[in-house]
């Protein structure tokens, strides 16, 4: 990437009105404190460096960071953040500790350490934010679809989650090459560039002097590409002949052509230093000279190319040279002899011989092989190497990759293939990690040990393409090739299996158990406890010995050593499944913790699903609201599809409680949208006890029935929806007048509560009978419910019992013992939100002859001061309100520390305060 520095002069541009004002607003914007991303996507010399330009130019008073793709990096871990970002690098001493010792890794700072990659970019966020200061910032970024993984990553990362912080971001991208993602994937307002209007075209052309023949051929080839009407006369006037005839090429090749036409009239050695500069990616003038002398090429050469305008320095001071148009580049090294090209990587290889250059010389070496070459694999495994401990897992999978093709010995190459699936698919890159995986199973040699290894990366590229089946079968038959010789490696197979099989059906999830529990683990294994409690996952009965609590399996796993983090998010799934709500969400709050620590934004989202489930099941809506709408956010700027279908089947939830029919439906849409073939959606069991919620809620309980009974029914039967909703189940089919509908699953409801033996879930079971059992049954079973419930520990459960009671008391005519039951069920459903549910309970007062209802119960309700909050601003308040800074408080939420005064500024009026010293009486008050 390069930074060429800010235009000299405005630029003149015709027929962009539109995007002109686009970026007139984003720098407003900016100026003013807030933030903005844009992205510009066209065909090769349609203006979108133009553009740039003239925002360089317009961006008056602000500090401005540019900086452009180059294809030959592409491959190269961080080399776009590291001269983009070179301006800017005064200021790192002000990021917190963690996301600093990142980022200076990653630019080759600092030694190398593995990072969670999102925390490079939550680092690239602050260092914006701290660049731009008071006065704003602008950052341009040329032909970005060139930009390596990691930079693009992270720029795209910071981008998604600007706000307040005076930073406009601008990309301009070539339509139709590279790897930048389109608007959907990136969340990136974007213009498309089309061709200028006929009328202003012309214009341009009328600029020069042409036969009326050659401006109707260049109007009509042209097809309104600005670099076309520029360019093209100057090649067509230099050399007639030269096949630029219509039709004869498509535009770019074309384009390529004239810009080579000016090349080839260049003597020889000024030729094969404009080569050299096109092979070439630091634009360091010593390097390219020591390269150039393999063709002769000297400081003469260097200032013709200057001279002709197909080199310049991007300002006065500049000690660096770039090409005058990316396709200067483009031209000269495509269309250069492949023997010169050779000659080209291997004297910039032999140039580049400092420590901190191997990497460069690594590709260049990689670039001149003609065949199989020891050295150079060897030099790109040390690459791939230093990139995966930086984060550069992208960029580590091409190494590794270029590096197998360059071995000679099958066993190497194989091995060199297993390295580059597994790093692609850290990268998220799941179809070029199964590709690879397959290609090395083709050269593995089965003594060498790596099919376990092979069949897992396969395994997670099916399932993260939504194909559960196929993972499981990958899994289960990658375990069996170890279960002998590495019984570890089998079990965490085997419990990865078991997340696979819990979307396939409780069949295959109790297949899978059975073989966990079959392999021989050693008792010092960290796995032997985990395998132990998720044995009892599918536990229907209490017969048996009681489940392992999640309190001691954590400990007996701790004594042997440190499970890898993934069992322990299965491990909070299998804690609810067992019941154990409190404990998993303990666990799952410190997973989370830590993962905030580490800046781990990537893996965050899985942990705050287990939170938000935690949440919902004990009633703590608000806080759930806030938990899933920041995991929501993650999930979509980290593009983790599977995530993003979850927490809206969860918001769904929440807006069913809420009564918000219009929000709930297009939650769960979003939830049940990726299905697939032989699966549900990750999301479907949420959307469905969603949907059921919600009509359930709004009076209309055949419809909610329906939805019920999908869970009842394989393959979801054994989610945690599907037990959790038998309540509601029970509740509908009695309003219909069904109960036997309803029979089947409050006896394997009973079975799962006889097993967890928890109160609460003893408490839902009571409520069930009472609503399906004779008056005599009520009178002895709603009591008995209520004094399960753990009524401060699970508000919301409590009140639907309590409304139940209330009612049948109420028809029962006993109007003076529903009363007070119908007003604690009022009190605790208006205190958090459940309009649908309150509304109930207000009707049954007012038919028991005390009006709309006092909301007497023995809690008082609590104050609406937070009602106006946003999920975001009261995560925020509630930090500030326990004594961290704003940049504290950035760092745990992947913000900027400017975003977050922004929002505690726009918090402190609705909360009726003026300060934040005042933060913590309202939680001493218990009123955040």
């Amino acid at each position: 990437m390069r930074e060429p520095g800010t235009a000299e002069r405005p630029t003149e541009l015709c027929g962009r009105q539109a995007e002109q004002r686009a970026i007139a607003a984003l720098l407003a914007d900016a100026a003013a404190g807030r933030s903005g991303a844009l992205v510009l996507r066209g065909e090769p010399g349609i203006g979108k460096t133009a553009l740039l330009d003239h925002a360089a130019t317009a961006a008056d008073g602000l500090r401005l960071l540019r900086g452009t793709g180059i294809e030959v990096e592409a491959e190269l871990p961080f080399a776009g953040l590291q001269l983009l970002l070179r301006p800017a690098l005064g200021r790192l001493a002000a990021l917190p500790a963690p996301q600093r010792t990142a980022l200076e890794a990653a630019l080759g700072l600092e030694p190398a350490a593995a990072r969670d990659p999102m925390l490079i970019g939550l680092a690239v966020l602050s260092l914006l934010a701290e660049h731009a200061a008071d006065t704003g910032l602008l950052c341009l970024v040329d032909d970005a679809q060139w930009l390596d993984g990691t930079s693009r990553d992270a720029l795209v990362f910071a981008a998604r989650r600007l706000h307040a912080e005076g930073v406009a971001l601008v990309f301009a991208i070539r339509e139709g090459e590279g790897s930048f993602p389109d608007s959907v994937d990136s969340g990136l307002p974007e213009l498309r560039l089309t061709g200028l209007p006929p009328e202003v075209a012309a214009v341009l052309v009328d600029r020069q002097p042409l036969a009326p023949a050659v401006r109707y051929r260049l109007l009509a080839e042209a097809r309104g590409n600005p670099l076309a009407l520029l360019e093209l006369p100057v090649a067509l006037a230099a050399e007639p002949d030269s096949g630029l005839g219509p039709h004869a090429l498509p535009l770019t090749d074309r384009l390529l052509l004239a810009f080579h036409g000016q090349v080839r009239r260049l003597p020889e050695t000024t030729r094969g230093l404009l080569l050299v500069a096109a092979a070439d990616e630091t634009g360091d003038p010593a390097v390219i000279l020591g390269a150039a002398a393999a063709f002769g090429a000297g400081i003469g050469d260097l200032t013709r190319a200057e001279e002709t305008g197909l080199l310049r320095r991007p300002g006065a001071a500049a000690t660096t040279v770039v090409f005058r148009h990316p396709l200067i580049r483009a031209a000269v090294y495509q269309r250069a002899p492949l023997g010169r090209r050779l000659t080209a990587h291997r004297a910039l290889a032999a140039v580049l011989d400092a420590p901190e250059q191997a990497d460069r010389r690594a590709w260049h070496l990689a670039a001149a092989a003609t065949g199989p070459d020891d050295e150079a694999a060897a030099a790109l495994e040390h690459t791939a190497a230093r990139a995966r401990e930086r984060g550069g897992h992208e960029a580590a999978a091409a190494a590794y990759e270029r590096a197998a093709r360059l071995s000679a010995a099958p066993a190497a190459r194989a091995r060199r293939e297993l390295l580059a699936a597994e790093a692609a698919l850290e990268a998220g890159e799941v179809e070029r990690a199964d590709r690879l995986a397959r290609r090395a199973a083709r050269h593995a040699d089965p003594a060498d040990g790596l099919g376990a290894r092979l069949a897992q990366v396969r395994a997670l590229a099916e399932f993260w393409r939504g194909s559960f089946p196929t993972a499981q079968q990958l899994l289960v038959e990658g375990a069996e090739l170890v279960t002998d010789t590495d019984p570890g490696q089998a079990a965490a197979l085997l419990v990865q299996a078991v997340h696979t099989a819990w979307y396939l059906g409780e069949g295959r999830l109790a297949e899978t158990l059975e073989r966990l529990a079959a392999v021989p683990l050693p008792d010092a294994d960290p796995s032997t406890p985990l395998a132990a409690f998720l044995g009892h996952l599918l536990d229907h009965g209490g017969d048996g010995p009681p489940p392992p609590a999640l309190a001691d399996t954590m400990a007996a796993i701790r004594r042997r050593g440190r499970a890898p983090e993934q069992s322990l998010m299965i491990l909070c799934g299998a804690a609810l499944g067992r019941g154990q709500d409190a404990d998993a969400y303990r666990l799952a709050t410190a997973l989370a913790t830590e993962l905030r620590g580490a800046g781990a934004a990537g893996r965050l989202p899985t942990a705050l699903f287990f939170v938000a489930e935690g949440e919902v099941f004990t009633g703590r809506l608000q806080d759930a609201l806030t938990t899933a709408t920041e995991a929501l956010a993650l999930a979509r700027d980290t593009g983790q599809r599977q995530w993003v279908g979850q927490f809206s089947s969860v918001l769904a939830h929440l807006a069913a409680a809420e009564g918000d029919e219009a929000a709930c439906r297009r939650h769960a849409e979003a939830g049940l949208a990726s299905a697939t073939a032989g699966a549900i959606a990750p999301g479907a069991p949420w959307a469905h006890w969603s949907l059921g919620l919600l009509e359930l809620g709004l009076g209309r309980p055949e419809a909610a029935l329906s939805h019920f009974e999908r869970l009842t029914r394989e393959p979801m039967r054994h989610h945690l929806c599907a037990l959790r909703s038998v309540p509601d189940l029970v509740e509908a089919a009695v309003r219909v007048g069904a109960g036997e509908r309803a029979e089947e699953a409050v006896a394997r409801f009973a079975r799962w509560a006889e097993s967890v033996r928890q109160p609460w879930a003893d408490a839902l079971l009571l409520r069930c009978r009472a609503l399906l059992g004779s008056d005599e049954a009520a009178e002895r079973h709603y009591p008995a419910a209520l004094r399960a419930h753990d009524r401060d520990g699970r508000p919301l459960e409590y009140a639907r019992t309590t409304l139940l009671h209330g009612e049948w008391l109420r028809r029962a005519r006993r109007k003076a013992e529903a009363r007070p039951h119908l007003d604690d069920a009022l009190e605790v459903f208006e205190r958090l939100g459940m309009r649908p549910w309150a509304d109930r309970a207000r009707a049954e007062l007012t038919a028991t002859g005390t009006g709309t209802g006092t909301g007497t119960g023995t809690k008082d309700a609590a104050p609406s001061r937070t009602a106006g909050l946003t999920p975001q601003e009261l995560q925020i308040v509630r930090l500030a309100a326990r004594g961290l800074s704003n940049r504290d408080i950035a760092a745990q939420l992947f913000l900027s520390h400017r975003t977050v005064g922004y929002h505690l500024y726009k918090a402190y009026p609705k909360l009726g305060i003026a300060s934040r010293g005042e933060l913590r009486a309202l939680t001493a008050r218990q009123e955040l």
